[in-house]
């Protein structure tokens, strides 16, 4: 697949989310990629240098795990980027100093919205560096963001997840992501060991089947990756929702450390690109094969 679109100011409407139907036989296994969005709508209204705003990007996750729907997994992706309104979090989690009115509804902003990445970015740098904007955003336009863009990702994700379950009884999903190379820097978080290649999130074992993410687990590190549980990144307001286990509702967030596939300066896929695509190609066949084996038993 070729490098994403990149766009600072998408003038044309464009749909919220792309979906790629599996290739294969159906699987309930529905993955998701909310933060690789490229096009920036126009009424974005951001103060600051383009390159700095795309710190935040997810840029070509979507892309690394092309592999999914051939293996009969469902995949869908943010379009719009996460500094303009970020699918991760809840409605309610949203900073009302950044607002030039009252919001109608109580909000409950979470300790993202403390880093300033709550659903409505503030800040584009750590510790309040690069504030994305110079105005107070007015309730209406939050509010269309919300209509536009997040509830119809979220309408959509949901949708594939209830189908897969109603068919087959259970279904598993995975929240796809990358990280920084200063994620512990930027969540204010003292580490005495370095970031590992890959993070899996799954609260401390409350979203998902302890196998589940063991096998998931072993598949990275039989392929010469390191791999964290829960550190730094545990898994926010998604995977929280949908995360059931007692249910057959598996949801796990996976993190690839950006290191191993661009630069993180200028966004570029580095010369490792392909190879980190072929292993989670790898990776997604041996997930794909433990799901086909659950709903076979």
């Amino acid at each position: 697949m070729t490098e994403a679109t990149v766009n600072p100011r998408a003038t044309a409407p464009f749909d919220p989310y792309t979906l790629q139907k599996p290739q294969a036989d159906t699987l309930p296994l529905v993955c998701d990629s909310p933060h690789s969005g490229t096009l920036y709508p126009q009424d974005f209204g951001y103060a600051l240098p383009f390159e700095r705003l795309r710190r935040g990007e997810d840029t070509d996750v979507h892309v690394l795990w092309q592999a999914l729907p051939a293996v009969g997994a469902t995949l869908i992706a943010a379009n719009f980027p996460r500094a303009y309104i970020d699918p991760n979090r809840d409605v309610e989690d949203i900073d009302a100093a950044m607002l030039d009115g009252a919001w109608p509804t109580a909000l409950t902003p979470s300790e993202k919205t403390r880093l300033g990445i709550g659903l409505i970015w503030r800040d584009a740098g750590k510790n309040g560096k690069d504030p994305i904007y110079d105005r107070k955003l007015s309730v209406a336009e939050v509010r269309a963001r919300i209509d536009r863009y997040h509830a119809p990702y979220h309408a959509a994700l949901r949708e594939h997840i209830e189908a897969a379950h109603q068919e087959h009884g259970a279904v598993w999903h995975l929240n796809l992501h990358s990280m920084p190379a200063d994620s512990y820097e930027g969540l204010q978080i003292q580490s005495d060991h370095p970031l590992a290649d890959v993070v899996l999130g799954d609260r401390d074992g409350s979203t998902a089947a302890p196998e589940f993410t063991a096998l998931v687990a072993e598949a990275f590190r039989r392929r010469g990756l390191s791999v964290a549980l829960n550190d730094p990144f545990k898994g926010v307001a998604l995977i929280a929702r949908l995360g059931r286990p007692a249910e057959r509702r598996h949801s796990l967030q996976i993190e690839l450390h950006r290191g191993l596939y661009m630069d993180e300066d200028t966004r570029a896929r580095s010369a490792n690109f392909d190879a980190l695509q072929r292993t989670l190609a790898e990776v997604s066949a041996d997930i794909a094969a433990y799901v086909r084996s659950q709903i076979a038993s």
